[in-house]
């Protein structure tokens, strides 16, 4: 009960971070945008609307805020992907535990074929994330139940095997938060882009199309904004495809040893008690 309060308790802070992480970078993003690449020192004559100047690392942030407002949604996005990126990375890394998956979960099944349930919780303990939390809570179970004799065989390894199914349904959510914002912004962050080319080409266009001699000015502001949207909304997009991958990787990889390691337990669970394992 405690386990699934804490964990409870786990799900709201990650929820209300999410809330506040959001809104927060847009707010940031806008800052930004305005403050730091629209500083009139990034222009020729100290003017935003005329031409970023030539030299310097400032010439580039004038380049990028010729890109128009579409370009604070873009850096709210890739601020989103870089935090939520940063959070998977510290959640899954603590949930994979000390050491390797693949060994640990070698030395249950070894621990587990010579009858030795202690030193296994006891690997657990030392291993620590996901995957031993799951181990741990079978482990436990079995002990449990290996000193009951007032309880069926059959009905023994489906109550191991019913909380080892309730443990991994505790620790998968945790897993999987967040990857769908990210999932989402590698969608979005294209679209957004391609919004922006399409906005600075109009006005490109619009600026050929002007009676007389074309604004030079106004078609070069043009082409830098379908260009400089383009640009960020790929880089974020891609990232977020990169980090996306990456992560569900890891997270199939948890899986595997959760489902490994498990069923190595009901199998010797089942054995100890002379009846067939459970599918």
């Amino acid at each position: 009960m405690a386990q699934k309060s804490g964990s409870s308790l786990g799900d709201s802070l990650k929820s209300t971070f999410a809330s506040i992480v959001i809104p927060l970078e847009i707010v940031l993003a806008f800052i930004i945008y305005y403050y730091v690449l629209g500083d009139p020192a990034n222009f020729e004559n100290g003017d935003p609307t005329g031409h970023p100047i030539t030299e310097g690392w400032r010439s580039w942030l004038g380049v990028i805020y010729k890109g128009r407002v579409v370009v604070a949604v873009l850096i709210a996005l890739l601020l989103m992907v870089l935090t939520f990126g940063i959070e998977r990375l510290i959640t899954i890394s603590s949930a994979t535990g000390r050491g390797s998956i693949k060994g640990f979960v070698s030395r249950i099944r070894s621990l587990l074929s010579s009858n030795n349930i202690n030193q296994a919780i006891a690997e657990c303990d030392k291993q620590r994330g996901s995957i031993a939390n799951v181990v741990k809570a079978g482990l436990l179970k079995y002990n449990e139940l290996s000193k009951t004799t007032d309880i069926e065989p059959e009905r023994k390894v489906l109550l191991v095997q019913k909380d080892i199914e309730e443990t991994t349904q505790l620790e998968m959510p945790m897993l999987e938060r967040n990857l769908v914002i990210i999932a989402t912004i590698a969608s979005v962050a294209t679209l957004m882009g391609l919004l922006g080319t399409v906005t600075g080409m109009i006005a490109a266009f619009r600026a050929i199309a002007t009676s007389g001699a074309p604004d030079a000015v106004a078609l070069s502001n043009g082409i830098s904004e379908a260009l400089i949207n383009t640009a960020l909304g790929i880089g974020t997009s891609a990232l977020a495809i990169i980090l996306y991958n990456f992560f569900t990787s890891k997270i199939d990889a948890l899986t595997y040893g959760i489902d490994e390691a498990s069923y190595s337990i009901i199998q010797n669970f089942s054995a100890s008690q002379g009846v067939k394992a459970p599918h």
